[in-house]
């Protein structure tokens, strides 16, 4: 969706380290008006060894809160109040060409491990076609990098290149398969840049459920083509439509989360943008060169190999000179989501294993302040999180020995600081819901503003209740990760929608459902008022099990699907890159059938 051009409204800095300065600004006084708020509650109720460890909390859990807030609130005004806000943010889109011959060689990978190879290939295909449908697909390799470890699915992946090779007739399909997975996923497609990288420009690497649209790619090379100091160029990956609930209705509230938020990160983090690791160009010689891994000293699961590789090599890119960038606007790039909240938790706690190791990079030389900051900030995305449970967990002994003139006292100020985060924390969502009810025929896109509100409505609901779930997992994982007790990995995942069973979801979510019982408990019998203001962060707790089979549930995916809530744009106007692969999923399933 095009926005339309609006007047500027608010002064624009036009340098970046303006922008950072500005940014910094806004955060630490934010942070610091958080921390006075609860400082002078903690201060009224007496300093008690209750009241230190809840404005520990607040402070703890208020920078990562902040960031995305200020964040969200850029990216909306540079949307909605500045002319040509996107490429105030993006410079190198203004003067991107939409055509012209492309010489430059682009090798596609998708990295595999313990995956369904059908299902992968299916993808790889389609963005194959895709591109081969374009004048400029010659100059498009295609790389199936297997680190499978199960001797049934690396037969199957070999049988499953050679019928698309059989099929296609090309020569541009390749396929390798490491008999170890030395360095995780980092270490494959490194292996690739030691092999076959003097023959190719770029690569654009692919997870097993990412695919990319013919456009969007031929798009990034002619970037990467005209600006040659471009070292990593990193699109803004959305959900691909899906008929699991619990995927449908993430995915939507993280499409709107991400809008917004993006485009403000990019305007100030400018030349040391992100990396997520997929659905990226990359320039192939500076990254073999410079963006080699370092491992880590000390046992795993801290020591030893790194697993969230991309932050890192993208700051070892722009280390060496090269920039890093961001496409801050939906273009065809699409990934898939857990389809249980079984598959999501386990994906977020590996996840958090890779980002804590970041601890141990601050030492790294030759980083970029911002860089540096990146490290802690993807640090502090899940240290933070163990804040708001802690909270929890302490609140009915703050709450005891309080007469009611004190309770009323403090209750008002309370009120408005709980209320304040959880309207920031909030934030970056609503902005974009707004970005779209702003945006013409952004409403229409969705469904229409029923559709939306109702959808919108409902993703709130969900996203407090899984709030609740993931922030038990990992308070529980990072205490488990203090003791050493964690085993680092990378594996394949259970991708396809699925039910979930009662029994199962209790085996995971058990310690959620008896935390959610004792401290509603004891609110209970200390605050039955504060017992009424946590039900947003309790409540998760309580329904855990029931909310984990019912998002799971494929009947309830298909009842949303048939009733259009939490769709996505492609829904209503499918790409082509999508078509074909749902044009392959069913002539798969007929093949199964016959």
């Amino acid at each position: 969706m095009e926005h339309e051009s609006g007047t500027a409204v608010l002064p624009q800095p036009h340098s970046i380290a303006a922008r950072r300065w500005l940014v910094l600004g806004l955060n630490l006084a934010t942070c610091a008006a958080v921390a006075l708020a609860a400082g002078l509650l903690a201060a009224q109720a007496g300093w008690r060894a209750p009241d230190v460890i809840l404005f520990l909390c607040v402070v703890v859990a208020t920078p990562w809160i902040a960031i995305g807030f200020w964040n969200a609130v850029i990216g909306l005004v540079l949307s909605h109040m500045v002319r040509d806000g996107v490429t105030t943010a993006a410079p190198f889109l203004a003067d991107a060409p939409d055509s012209g011959r492309i010489a430059s060689r682009t090798a596609i990978l998708m990295t595999l491990r313990n995956e369904d190879p059908a299902r992968a290939v299916a993808r790889l295909r389609a963005v194959k076609a895709d591109l081969d449908a374009t004048t400029a697909g010659a100059q498009f390799d295609y790389f199936l990098l297997s680190d499978s470890s199960l001797p049934a699915i690396a037969v199957a992946e070999e049988q499953e290149v050679a019928r698309w090779r059989e099929e296609d007739g090309s020569r541009r399909i390749h396929y390798r398969r490491r008999e170890s997975n030395t360095g995780f996923k980092a270490g494959n497609v490194r292996d690739f840049c030691l092999r076959w990288g003097d023959d190719y420009d770029h690569m654009l690497p692919l997870d097993a459920d990412s695919v990319m649209g013919a456009a969007t790619v031929l798009a990034m090379v002619r970037i990467l083509d005209r600006n040659p100091r471009i070292g990593i160029l990193q699109s803004l990956v959305v959900g691909m439509p899906s008929v699991s609930a619990f995927a449908r209705i993430f995915q939507f509230g993280m499409r709107h989360g991400m809008r917004c938020y993006t485009l403000g990160a990019t305007w100030w983090t400018g030349d040391c943008g992100p990396f997520w690791g997929h659905n990226a160009l990359i320039r192939i010689a500076p990254f073999r060169d410079h963006c080699h891994l370092p491992v880590l000293p000390g046992a795993p699961p801290l020591g030893g190999p790194i697993l969230s590789h991309d932050q890192v090599e993208a700051v070892l890119m722009r280390r060496a000179g090269y920039e890093v960038r961001v496409m801050p606007v939906d273009r065809q790039s699409y990934e898939e989501n857990p389809p249980t909240i079984a598959e999501f938790v386990t994906r977020d706690l590996r996840w958090c294993l890779g980002n804590m190791q970041y601890l141990r990079l601050q030492g790294l030389p030759g980083l970029k302040p911002v860089s540096r900051f990146q490290l802690i900030w993807a640090v502090l995305m899940f240290a933070s999180i163990p804040a708001v449970p802690v909270a929890l967990a302490v609140l009915p002994f703050a709450a005891f020995g309080l007469d009611d003139e004190a309770a009323r006292t403090l209750g008002g100020g309370a009120a408005r600081l709980y209320l304040a985060l959880l309207l920031m924390g909030q934030f970056p969502k609503i902005a974009g819901l707004l970005d779209v009810m702003l945006t013409r025929g952004g409403l229409a896109s969705y469904g229409g503003g029923l559709r939306f509100a109702v959808s919108a409505v409902l993703e709130l609901v969900f996203s407090f209740l899984l709030g609740a779930v993931t922030a038990l997992a990992t308070t529980r994982f990072l205490l488990t990760l203090v003791f050493g007790r964690v085993r680092a990995g990378w594996n394949g995942q259970m991708r396809d929608a699925h039910a979930l069973s009662f029994a199962s979801a209790w085996r995971a979510l058990w310690v959620q459902t008896l935390f959610g019982a004792v401290v509603g408990l004891a609110l209970a019998l200390s605050a039955p008022v504060l017992l009424l203001w946590t039900l947003p962060l309790l409540a998760g707790c309580w329904l855990a099990v029931p909310f984990a089979v019912a998002t799971a549930h494929p009947g309830f995916g298909a009842r949303l699907t048939a009733l259009g809530l939490c769709a996505s744009p492609e829904e209503g106007r499918m790409p082509e890159i999508l078509q074909r692969i749902s044009r392959a999923v069913s002539n798969e399933a007929l093949e199964q059938a016959a």
